[in-house]
């Protein structure tokens, strides 16, 4: 379904090449909702039509989940249109990341699990080849009921190059890849336990105060998932935007947070900028202790682990990883 940007329709051939990767590797049957197809200008200009697809899908009984077609930077427009007990009467699957982010908390609101992880033409779909990394995770994390446990680290090297997806020459080429070294310890010891929360911090900036902002108590002891678009946010633009969380007493409450790898082509010698403003934001807050993890694959960079919001999970500062210990599955 298309949430936010009208990309199916913008973008066919992506389209339909994430559709493929989704029905061919991972053995699913793919249902367009009604509107998903439609013109991006139409698309742009009516958002109740989104949320009448969402709350479609929800309710209906052949549909086991609802992947977003891609993000895009409008999905809070449907507050006012979306009835979030067409949610909470049909828990399924919502997967999807970046302005995602929007649906997850109204999923949040309406008592719903959901999956940060890749979208169709955003993480399926991928030149070439897609990710096997990230094919994995979506298998560990939706097929099984088994907690998933530890996340390996992808080894095998990471991107977030972007490449026009207008240009049909160059669906042929890979996108280079950069060596990774895994996630690393930003501050903090021991193991931080609790509930994940989190998103694109782009869009967690845009929802501060609409209806579907959770209490306080939504973030107390809770681990946050915290990454940056490919916008690129400079680094004070981070510090800002967590010192705003602090000011509404919400990094106070965390268990810990972790930290996507920087999206929008951002020089890899420049990732430690971005450590640096998060651990500046955190020691404005008096919050040196508080348990980070940073450079993790999940969010604007491929390939990616999925990741379910409200489920347990643990950080190890000794290891720097992170385990999730429920399954989102049932």
């Amino acid at each position: 379904m298309s949430q936010s940007f009208g990309g199916p329709g913008a973008h066919p051939r992506r389209y339909a090449l994430g559709r493929r990767v989704i029905e061919e590797r991972l053995g699913l049957e793919v249902v367009a909702m009604p509107h998903a197809l439609a013109n991006p200008e139409w698309i742009a200009r009516n958002p109740r039509a989104r949320a009448e697809d969402l709350e479609a899908a929800f309710r209906d009984p052949s549909v086991r989940a609802v992947i977003a077609s891609i993000g895009g930077d409008d999905s809070i427009r449907l507050i006012p249109h979306l009835d979030l007990q067409a949610i909470a009467d049909n828990p399924k699957i919502f997967l999807g990341y970046s302005d995602a982010t929007t649906i997850h908390f109204a999923c949040m609101k309406a008592g719903v699990t959901s999956f940060y992880g890749p979208a169709v033409m955003a993480g399926f779909a991928e030149n070439v080849e897609p990710f096997a990394y990230t094919l994995d995770a979506v298998r560990r994390t939706l097929f099984e009921t088994e907690p998933v446990g530890r996340i390996e680290p992808n080894r095998d090297g990471w991107t977030d190059e972007l490449l026009d997806w207008k240009d049909p020459s160059l669906d042929d080429r890979r996108r280079r890849l950069t060596p990774s070294s895994g996630p690393r310890t930003l501050q903090g010891g021991g193991v931080a336990r609790g509930p994940l929360i989190g998103g694109c911090a782009d869009v967690i900036d845009m929802l501060r105060g609409s209806p579907w902002w959770p209490p306080l108590d939504a973030w107390r002891g809770a681990i946050l998932f915290y990454e940056t678009s490919e916008e690129a946010p400079e680094p004070a633009q981070v510090t800002r935007r967590l010192r705003n969380l602090a000011a509404h007493g919400i990094l106070q409450v965390l268990a810990g947070i972790i930290v996507g790898r920087p999206g929008g082509e951002i020089d890899p010698a420049h990732h430690a900028d971005y450590d640096a403003a998060i651990v500046h934001a955190l020691d404005e807050a008096d919050l040196l202790d508080l348990p980070v993890l940073a450079g993790m694959d999940f969010g604007h960079t491929d390939p990616m682990f999925t990741l379910p919001s409200g489920v347990i999970a643990e950080i190890d500062c000794a290891t720097a990883s992170l385990t999730l210990t429920e399954s989102g599955v049932s």
